[in-house]
C-alpha cells in the first residue's frame, strides 16, 4: 500500500523507504546514501514512523539509474558509467573536483583515499590492521612458492583477509569504510620485507618502502613514494576499475571486489607496464645509451614502455609530478639522464611525452628495488580508489553492470555434432 495517496491541496504522492528501494531496486540502506549525495530528498511526516520520499523524484532517478545502466555511447561506442570520483580533462586529472597533484603534493596517501571515500580530509590519519588478520594474511602468503609476484602475494592476501572476515557481507557505507582502513595496511603487511628489523607504524608509505628496498628510508625518498602513491590512487575507469565495479554490481564484497581489480592489474599492458619500463632503464644504463637498446626493442616488434599514454595527449601530469621530486632525489642522476635519453631517441621517430611508468621507473631503479616494485606500488595505491568505485557502485542499482553480447555465430538451428 502506498503511504499516502495524493490529496486536494497536496497532488504529490509519497513512498515509504521499503517501496522507495523496491522501485530503485536497492537496500533501503543505499536509499539514504542517496539522500546523503543530493540525489534524493526525505520527509519525516507528522505521526509517521518514518521517512517518505517524493514519487516523481523516485521515479526520476530511476530512470536516470535506467539509462546509466544500458552504458552511453561516446565517440569510442565505449562502456560510459557516470562517477563523482576522479575527471580527467586537457592533461590534468582532478578527485572529487581537486586537482590530484595538487592533494598528493600536500596531503599523505591516506589522506588522499579518506577524500575519495568520503569527500572529507581526516589530516594525520593513518590505517593499522589488527594482529590477527595480519596473521591470516601472511601465512597465506608465506605459503606461495618464492617466485610468486607481488600482485599475486596481494590477491592471496586479501582473500585470506576476507576469510578471517565475518562481517565482509556487509555493505553498508560504513562497514566498507571500516574494511577499507583494514584491508589496504593487512596487504601492504602480508607482503614480505626486504628489509629486515622493520617497524610496521607510521605512514603507509614508511611500512611499504621496506617491502620494496634494503636500503635505509630517508625523508627525500619516502616523500616520492607517499607522493607516488597518491598519484596513483584513482585515474577513473582504467580496467581494474571496470572489473572492480563489475564485481560491486553483483554485490561482492569489498575483499572480492579488490581480487577483482588485482586480476586485471596483473596484464602487462596495465599495472605492470612500469616494471617493463623498469628493465629499459637498465639496459639504458648498462649500455651507455639509449639508441641501441631502443633499436632492439622495435626490431622485436615491441613498444617502448614509459611513453605516452591514451587518455594524455601532452604530458602525463603523474609523471611531471614525480619528475619534480625526483630531480631532488639522491643518487637519482643516472636513471634519469637515462630517461631523458630514452625520451629523445624515440622523438626522433615519435614525439611521445614520458608517462608515470617511466617515472616510477627511475625512482625504482634509483632506491635499488626491484622490477616488480612499480607493480606493487601501483597495486597498493590503486586498491584505495577500487573501494572508492565499489562504494559508488554499491549505491546503484545491482547487476547494472550486465551488457548484452551481440551475438555472430552461426544462425541455429544447427545440426547436433557427430
Amino acid at each position: 500500500m502506498r503511504d499516502q495517496e495524493p490529496a486536494p491541496g497536496h497532488p504529490e504522492r509519497r513512498l515509504t523507504t521499503k517501496e522507495t528501494a523496491e522501485s530503485l531496486g536497492v537496500k533501503p540502506d543505499t536509499v539514504y546514501a542517496y539522500v546523503s549525495r543530493g540525489q534524493l530528498s526525505s520527509r519525516r511526516e507528522p505521526g509517521g514512523r518514518g521517512s517518505t520520499f517524493d514519487a516523481k523524484e523516485v521515479e526520476a532517478l530511476a530512470r536516470r539509474n535506467r539509462r546509466e545502466s544500458s552504458g552511453s555511447s561516446g565517440s569510442g561506442g565505449e562502456l560510459s558509467v557516470r562517477t563523482r570520483i576522479t575527471l580527467i580533462d586537457k592533461d590534468r586529472y582532478y578527485f572529487r573536483g581537486v586537482d590530484a597533484t595538487e592533494l598528493a603534493a600536500r596531503h599523505s596517501y591516506e589522506e588522499i583515499a579518506e577524500w575519495l571515500w568520503t569527500g572529507e580530509l581526516r589530516p594525520g590519519i593513518t590505517f593499522t590492521a589488527p594482529k590477527a588478520a595480519v596473521a591470516v594474511a601472511r601465512r597465506a602468503v608465506d605459503a606461495l612458492p618464492e617466485h610468486t609476484g607481488p600482485t599475486d602475494r596481494l590477491r592471496v592476501a586479501a582473500i585470506a583477509a576476507a576469510t578471517a572476515d565475518p562481517l565482509r557481507f556487509d555493505l553498508s557505507e560504513d562497514a566498507v569504510l571500516g574494511t577499507a582502513r583494514i584491508l589496504i595496511p593487512t596487504l601492504v603487511a602480508a607482503l614480505p620485507p626486504v628489509r629486515r628489523g622493520h617497524r610496521d607504524e607510521g605512514p603507509l608509505a614508511h611500512r611499504l618502502w621496506a617491502r620494496l628496498s634494503g636500503r635505509p628510508a630517508d625523508e627525500p625518498s619516502l616523500r616520492v613514494l607517499d607522493t607516488a602513491l597518491g598519484l596513483l590512487v584513482d585515474h577513473d575507469l582504467a580496467a581494474s576499475t571496470l572489473a572492480v565495479r563489475v564485481a560491486a554490481s553483483a554485490r561482492a564484497h569489498p575483499y572480492a571486489a579488490v581480487s577483482s581489480g588485482l586480476g586485471v592489474l596483473e596484464g602487462p599492458l596495465h599495472g605492470a607496464a612500469s616494471g617493463l619500463a623498469h628493465r629499459l632503464l637498465l639496459d639504458v644504463l648498462d649500455q651507455g645509451d639509449a639508441a641501441p637498446v631502443i633499436a632492439d626493442e622495435l626490431r622485436a616488434g615491441r613498444r617502448i614502455p614509459g611513453l605516452g599514454h591514451r587518455l594524455y595527449p601532452g604530458e602525463d601530469p603523474r609523471a611531471r609530478a614525480l619528475f619534480a621530486l625526483l630531480k631532488e632525489l639522491p643518487g637519482a642522476g643516472p636513471a634519469l639522464a637515462a630517461a631523458r635519453d630514452i625520451v629523445a631517441t624515440t622523438a626522433r621517430h615519435t614525439p611521445l611525452h614520458a608517462n608515470v611508468d617511466l617515472a616510477l621507473a627511475v625512482f625504482t631503479v634509483s632506491s635499488g628495488m626491484p622490477s616488480t616494485a612499480g607493480e606493487t606500488i601501483f597495486a597498493v595505491a590503486r586498491t584505495a580508489g577500487w573501494i572508492a568505485h565499489a562504494l559508488e557502485e554499491y549505491g546503484e542499482r545491482p547487476l547494472r553492470m550486465r551488457p548484452s553480447g551481440h551475438y555472430v555465430g552461426p544462425r541455429p538451428p544447427q545440426p547436433l555434432p557427430e
